[in-house]
């Protein structure tokens, strides 16, 4: 059969990976695919040291690549928003397919790239945008599918994974081990998206739509970061007998789907609270499996590219196909997409942990569990700390409340007098099932 001619655009980490397992894997993906595929043409700004590109057409404007008439799918590997959007629509719209491992572009552009792709009667797949090599997409979107998913839990960013370990291993602060993770390469000198839990959003953002049947809605996602997680509270957490992960949690509930990314104490025992460093898990429960985990590299050269790789030989095996016959991009059929809606933060419901400073004088802690019990709020642990200061630490585990509950709990506590500073407060979760 005629071969397939694929279009790489990008040539650093990722695509330099799938460039180099695309060549040194030829024949064993030939035989899976059913026909040979070739990197007809490369679209970089610069050449990757660590590739062997010679006798492969290359490019600085990425856009050739996209209108290139011989190229029959282009992976987009350039990251970012606009550039790549702009490059995905013109590919799209001159008839190719697409492969991308850009989280950022599905979470946020996906709803429009897969009414486009739908309408121009090609395919988009993105596997590699979700834990690098792991292949949870897949796994959910048809390993699942005769399943009506309850939740999904994951630690889906290693770089936050890694910070935490080394914080409960070591006893470090959060600002010592990001300098390190920084150092290491696995932070970015301005290391938002991964701290302040974007990362992790986008990727949640997509695990959920195809879990759960709804549009993208990346907007919808409530994110909150690690760095204020201190040593102490990793400690007190391995008292009460769990341990800190910075998870992207999405449930069904009665009322809609959450949709959230957060720290969350979850018990010391369970496998998702094992998975350590820079390796990515995710957790899922589904009504007939029960509960699955997915465990591996969630970044890097290869482990991505063998996502990347795994897409194109799905891409090819389906040429033949109409629109009809293909698995949706989504899980779900395009036109059935559920309105159901993404709760906003206020109306989810967990447990927590709080820790406050108080005042070492009869009645304030009195004066606390009166608050929580005023709000219906019930307590499942106190650790009152010995300190040899005017002021005590206190920390409580409370049951599973709604978050304005919560909210408004907290708020009376900071106000009371003998209350020092602010509440420190990191959700709970069981994850059972």
């Amino acid at each position: 059969m005629k071969p397939v001619n694929v279009g790489i655009c990008g040539l650093g980490t990722v695509g330099g990976g799938t460039f180099n397992v695309l060549l040194r894997n030829a024949d064993e993906i030939a035989r899976r695919a059913g026909r040979q595929i070739i990197v007809q043409q490369i679209g970089a700004r610069r050449d990757n040291p660590a590739c062997n590109t010679h006798g492969t057409a290359i490019t600085r404007d990425i856009f050739e690549v996209a209108t290139n008439p011989d190229i029959d799918i282009v992976v987009e590997l350039i990251g970012g928003y606009d550039v790549a959007f702009k490059l995905v629509m013109t590919a799209i719209e001159n008839g190719k397919h697409v492969v991308t491992a850009n989280k950022a572009l599905i979470a946020v552009h996906g709803n429009e790239i897969f009414e486009a792709a739908q309408r121009n009667n090609v395919m988009v797949s993105y596997e590699a945008s979700v834990a690098g090599g792991i292949p949870v997409v897949k796994a959910i979107r048809e390993g699942l599918s005769a399943n009506s998913i309850n939740w999904l839990a994951g630690i889906i960013n290693g770089t936050g994974n890694f910070i935490l370990t080394e914080m409960r291993e070591k006893g470090r602060d959060f600002a010592d081990v990001l300098a390190e993770a920084q150092a290491l390469g696995y932070a970015e000198a301005d290391p938002t998206f991964d701290v302040e839990g974007i990362d992790a959003a986008h990727k949640l953002t997509i695990l959920a739509s195809i879990a759960f049947g709804i549009p993208l809605q990346f907007d919808k996602a409530y994110t909150e970061g690690i760095s204020k997680i201190t040593a102490e509270d990793v400690q007190y957490a391995e008292e009460l007998g769990y341990r800190i992960k910075h998870l992207g949690i999405s449930r069904r509930t009665e009322n809609g789907i959450e949709l959230r990314v957060h720290p969350t104490l979850i018990p010391e025992k369970m496998l998702l609270a094992n998975v350590n460093g820079v390796m990515n898990a995710v957790m899922v429960d589904g009504d007939a499996v029960g509960q699955t985990l997915y465990y591996g590299a969630g970044a890097g050269a290869e482990p991505t590219a063998s996502a990347v790789v795994a897409d194109i030989v799905d891409v090819v095996r389906n040429l033949a196909a109409e629109n009809e016959g293909r698995v949706p991009p989504l899980a779900f059929q395009q036109d059935e997409l559920s309105s159901t809606p993404v709760l906003p933060m206020t109306e989810t419901e967990t447990s927590y942990y709080l820790r406050l400073h108080a005042v070492e004088k009869p009645g304030v802690l009195a004066s606390i569990t009166k608050i929580l019990g005023d709000n219906g709020i019930n307590i499942e642990a106190i650790i009152q700390k010995e300190t040899a200061e005017y002021q005590v630490p206190v920390i409580l585990l409370t049951q599973r409340v709604k978050e304005q509950t919560m909210n408004d709990a907290i708020a009376a506590i900071e106000a009371l007098d003998d209350i020092i500073g602010q509440v420190t407060r990191i959700r709970v979760e069981q994850l059972q099932g």
